[in-house]
């Protein structure tokens, strides 16, 4: 493998989540596997009832009254199994809700340092955040807005949108959080791009978004996306520095990222990764330690019609309008060849 994977097991069946997470914790546990590829926990969908989605086009939903039944069940087992969980929430209000849960199940199952954490928390309150530190829990942040921001903005407000998320808070307060990106469901997988947001304050349509207090030095930012992020799959002191004794992996950048002006962090990209010591990836200067290319999966992938991930002066509209149209095809096929679930992609929140 060329990438670690610490992977969430994530229900896809309505009702029938209780059901799947005592078959999974029965058939394995956290842990198992090994530095590339192991069990980490479970979610981001722990139940459906619990599930707000995060199109900002449309207005907040209102999670259905059996959500605190089920997420009990289902988070119950989970401590009592000493399982990692965590749970999908764009909005404080089911922020709230499911702090409500897990304070009740930690007063008879203490969750006593098992790391959990909330996903997106775009809205989440002070209050709210000051409950997750004291249950010991985490945040791992997406750069969401930097797709949304605009339609944030015009149905929220340019003032809600200054703290959202309210990732200077979050730090503040003591409270575990890391970097990620969210991808592919509503952003794309480039960390840069999501480097570019913690720095900047910027949507990538360049809307400004954030006061000075909410956005972070290069430093900082970084920080979030390594170490900040290695407490979320139990690998804090492990991975996340350059230092002897934690895992041999390292990328040499196209530029510095810490000298280049701002606009241009969001075309960085690496020129020679190593991973466990090995070189997975090798490209200009580096291009002869480069290994044999691996097949494009899935095989409609746009990166094998035009040559790996889109960067200025390299794809012609063409060769993008062609690529658009393959997985525009292949989504559209899949969806009349099943009852349409808005969670089928799964989430990669951690990406």
């Amino acid at each position: 493998m060329t990438v670690r994977l610490a992977y969430n097991l994530f229900t896809q069946r309505p009702k029938q989540e209780l059901a799947d997470f005592k078959q999974w914790t029965h058939m394995t546990k956290p842990g198992d596997g090994d530095d590339f590829y192991r069990v980490n926990g479970a979610g981001e969908m722990l139940v459906y009832s619990a599930a707000d989605f995060e199109d900002i086009l449309e207005p907040r939903p209102d999670m259905a009254p059996v959500m605190e039944s089920e997420i009990k069940a289902v988070v119950r087992h989970l401590v009592e199994n000493r399982w990692p969980f965590r749970l999908h929430t764009t909005y404080d209000e089911t922020i709230g809700r499911a702090l409500n849960v897990y304070e009740e199940i930690n007063r008879e199952i203490p969750f006593n340092g098992l790391h959990w954490f909330f996903d997106h928390c775009e809205t989440i309150s002070d209050r709210n955040i000051e409950r997750i530190k004291a249950l010991g829990g985490g945040i791992a942040v997406q750069n969401r807005m930097a797709f949304q921001g605009e339609y944030f903005v015009d149905r929220y407000g340019a003032k809600q949108a200054e703290r959202t998320p309210p990732i200077r808070r979050m730090l503040e307060l003591g409270v575990p959080v890391g970097a990620g990106t969210d991808a592919t469901r509503v952003s794309s997988y480039n960390p840069w791009l999501s480097l570019y947001w913690l720095v900047t304050g910027k949507t990538v349509g360049g809307l400004a978004l954030y006061p000075e207090n909410n956005r972070f030095e290069r430093m900082e930012a970084l920080r979030l996306y390594t170490v900040g992020s290695s407490w979320f799959s139990s690998d804090d002191g492990k991975k996340g520095s350059i230092v002897l004794g934690q895992l041999a992996d390292l990328a040499v950048l196209s530029s510095d990222y810490f000298a280049v002006p701002e606009e241009e962090i969001k075309q960085i990209e690496s020129v020679l990764t190593i991973v466990g010591g090995k070189v997975v990836y090798a490209a200009k200067e580096f291009s002869k330690l480069a290994p044999s290319a691996l097949p494009v999966s899935p095989d409609w992938s746009p990166v094998k019609t035009h040559d790996g991930y889109w960067r200025p002066g390299l794809h012609s509209s063409q060769s993008l309008r062609t690529s658009h149209a393959i997985v525009s095809a292949k989504v559209a096929d899949r969806a009349c060849h099943a009852a349409w679930n808005p969670w089928w992609f799964g989430c990669g929140c951690f990406v």
